[in-house]
């Protein structure tokens, strides 16, 4: 189709617009990364927006010294691995049963789904339902709570709802079960929109701090965004060196180490794996969402 010079002269304008946003958002992060990889005491100094002025990698290398930052990444990466691929999965399950017309009560579990996305019930009860369990200061409690989310059951079921009724019929009329035609018809044609639901899940387990934050007391257990809550809420200084004689003493011998270098550096560290499995879910991103969200 071909353009008028006002549609082109506002195409232009929205890109110029949408690329200003994207540098205002990204610069923060930028600025951080920045300063990560910049001396301590050369920052307090000011200054330092687009490039490092004095690189170093010793805040990195004290931040890694400390075991808790290690123990906690460790119980994220776990945590985001198999709560992910739990939580797909059993969404995935409730979404295909979900989808079936002949379901007995069907309306009503949809109807019990709906009132749980606008209504919870609360903090304390929840703490002493988790407490009641014996699930406090476990691994499970990073996962079970949060493993079924109905927004994300209601998008598989609309996809699931789309597939041609022939796909099934074929597979039952050569023999398969219900069990068979779920992992071995409907799964592989849902790629792009568990890709997707994938993503949403495994970047809410990797971000969240509040569930470690209100569950866990044993440091040993800590996600890596509680425990970065936990430091930058203190004085990381403190906290680092009380947990390691090495970066202490390293950090005693090199006084151009601050607060705020550490602390951007721990913040790069638990961001930045996340950020890079986007590349590889982008390409199903749009389109699993789209196709989800639409019903005919």
């Amino acid at each position: 189709m071909r353009l008028s010079l006002g549609d082109k002269m506002m195409q232009r304008s929205i890109y110029i617009l949408l690329a200003l946003l994207a540098l205002l958002m990204l610069y923060p992060f930028w600025n951080a990364l920045v300063i990560s990889f910049n001396l301590g005491s050369d920052t307090a100094l000011g200054g330092v927006t687009l490039w490092p002025r004095a690189f170093t990698l010793e805040n990195y290398y004290i931040v890694f010294q400390d075991d808790r930052l290690l123990n906690s990444f460790l119980i994220t990466i776990l945590r985001t691995l198999c709560g992910t691929a739990l939580s797909v999965f059993f969404t995935a399950l409730l979404a295909y049963g979900m989808s079936k017309k002949t379901l007995l009560f069907r309306k009503q579990y949809m109807v019990f789904f709906m009132i749980t996305m606008f209504f919870s019930g609360g903090l304390i009860p929840s703490y002493l339902l988790i407490r009641s369990l014996g699930m406090l200061d476990t691994f499970w409690v990073l996962i079970i709570p949060g493993i079924i989310s109905v927004w994300n059951m209601i998008v598989i079921r609309t996809f699931f709802n789309a597939l041609p009724e022939g796909l099934e019929e074929s597979a039952k009329i050569d023999g398969c079960s219900n069990y068979g035609i779920f992992f071995r018809i409907v799964i592989p044609v849902s790629g792009p929109v568990l890709a997707t639901i994938a993503l949403f899940t495994a970047v809410g387990y990797w971000n969240d701090w509040f569930t470690g934050a209100i569950y866990i007391t044993e440091d040993r257990l800590l996600p890596i965004q509680t425990l970065l809550r936990q430091v930058m809420n203190s004085n990381i200084m403190t906290q680092i060196g009380s947990s390691n004689a090495i970066a202490l003493d390293h950090m005693n011998r090199n006084r151009t180490i601050t607060t705020k270098s550490l602390t951007m550096a721990t913040m790069m560290i638990a961001t930045i794996p996340i950020i890079l499995t986007y590349p590889f879910l982008q390409k199903y991103f749009v389109k699993g969402v789209m196709v989800g969200s639409l019903k005919e």
